[in-house]
């Protein structure tokens, strides 16, 4: 299986980076808290846009 795309996390990826459980991602994730791209049925999240969203301090992705 070749090695994926670290630039591009799914949900239990990011839960495990950012520190918090899957289901407080999802609630987030649900209320637009956080950039993401839902793909079928699966949310993936671009780790450079995922890094911009922490550093500036924003609750809510506009």
């Amino acid at each position: 299986m070749p090695k994926s795309d670290d630039n591009i996390l799914t949900v239990q990826e990011l839960a495990v980076y950012l520190k918090i459980p899957e289901s407080t991602l999802y609630k987030i994730v649900r209320e637009g808290g956080v950039p993401a791209q839902k793909i079928g049925k699966h949310w993936r999240f671009n780790k450079k846009a995922i890094d911009s969203w922490i550093a500036s301090g924003k609750t809510k992705v506009t």
